[in-house]
């Protein structure tokens, strides 16, 4: 039955109501944090530089009659980084996002992503944001576990943090560590990793390379372990899997960045912000040319990002998949319950 079909839409009402009940608080907690509710565009020059994002293009025409391609954003990630370089300190908004090539339980070709970002911070101080808010939605849904079909998480229980290293040693039983040289390049690793995947029963061909050897381990082997009986902050990514966080100071292999799991679902990807302009641009590019090489096209550089990150402050942010969220404090099993007008 389509969505609008008045029974189909009262089955899914009460989850809607939950849903708005849920948008509400988690708003309030931002401003009693003392965090600026931001719009940010939905079009620009660029949709994001990360190689397995797809955006949709349109074409803008002037008054004029000139034409440009613009894109809708896959996060609103610049634009925000570019408030924090016009002064902005603490920010946050429920923005409207849209990704290509994506129609699954867990995914939509348009969503909600709850951003937010803290100027001067470290990249803990927003992983115990997500935790809070986490627990905060579970509260208000009145829900003691988090559900996804046949997995539970406890959202009150002390949240595990483990580094990407130590998932995949205890998950997948592979060692990766040792197939990153010391400053983070993958390239000598790449056969060693091949290897060790192949013994673990996954399906590798000449042509993966060491991140998407990387992606299929995670995929298979860790993140459905993620996230069981208690929140899962997974760390310290490997600097090659990070193409918007700063390096970890203690280890180059390593990055800034995590994510948050329950029930083993990906529910937050946070960083601690890169702001080398320098880098950024090398690393986008690196991105373009992976994309090039798998889907045959790639997308232009924001050069106006870019230039305001020679001024953007230090800062941690995080993006979290509302709709997700939803879905896992209402035990929901498919995101469309829970989208107010989903794709038909």
């Amino acid at each position: 039955m389509p969505w609008w079909e008045p029974q189909n839409h009262a089955d899914r009402r009460p989850l809607l109501a939950l849903r708005a009940r849920t948008k509400a608080a988690l708003r309030a907690w931002f401003e009693g944090q003392g965090f600026a509710e931001v719009e940010c565009a939905i079009l620009g020059a660029s949709p994001g530089n990360e190689a397995h994002l797809h955006a949709f293009e349109t074409m803008a025409t002037d008054p004029a009659g000139g034409q440009r391609t613009l894109y809708l954003h896959t996060s609103p990630e610049f634009a925000a980084k570019k408030l924090l370089a016009a002064g902005e300190e603490r920010i946050f908004e429920f923005a409207r996002v849209f990704r290509n090539r994506e129609q699954s339980p867990l995914h939509a070709p348009e969503f909600t992503m709850l951003e937010w970002y803290r100027k001067d911070a470290p990249v803990t101080a927003v992983m115990d944001d997500a935790v809070t808010l986490v627990r905060m939605a579970a509260k208000h849904a009145g829900a003691a576990m988090l559900r996804y079909r046949d997995r539970g998480c406890d959202p009150l229980a002390d949240a595990e943090r483990l580094s990407v290293g130590d998932a995949f040693r205890i998950h997948a039983g592979i060692e990766i560590m040792d197939t990153l040289a010391s400053d983070g390049v993958t390239d000598g690793g790449r056969d060693m990793l091949a290897t060790r995947a192949r013994r673990a029963g996954l399906a590798i061909t000449d042509a993966d390379s060491w991140s998407d050897i990387f992606s299929k381990i995670l995929a298979a082997h860790v993140e459905p372990r993620l996230g069981l009986e208690k929140l899962t902050l997974l760390t310290d990514y490997p600097r090659v899997e990070a193409a918007l966080a700063r390096p970890n100071p203690q280890d180059l292999r390593l990055s800034e960045r995590f994510e948050l799991y329950a029930c083993g679902v990906e529910l937050a990807n946070g960083f601690g912000e890169l702001t080398d302009p320098v880098e950024q641009r090398a690393r986008f590019e690196a991105e373009m040319d992976e994309k090039q090489r798998i889907y045959g096209t790639r997308y232009p550089l924001d050069e106006d990002f870019l230039s305001a990150l020679a001024c953007m402050p230090p800062a941690s942010g995080v993006a979290m998949g509302f709709d997700r969220l939803v879905m896992l404090v209402s035990g929901a099993p498919d995101i469309k319950h829970v989208i107010w007008v989903p794709l038909g």
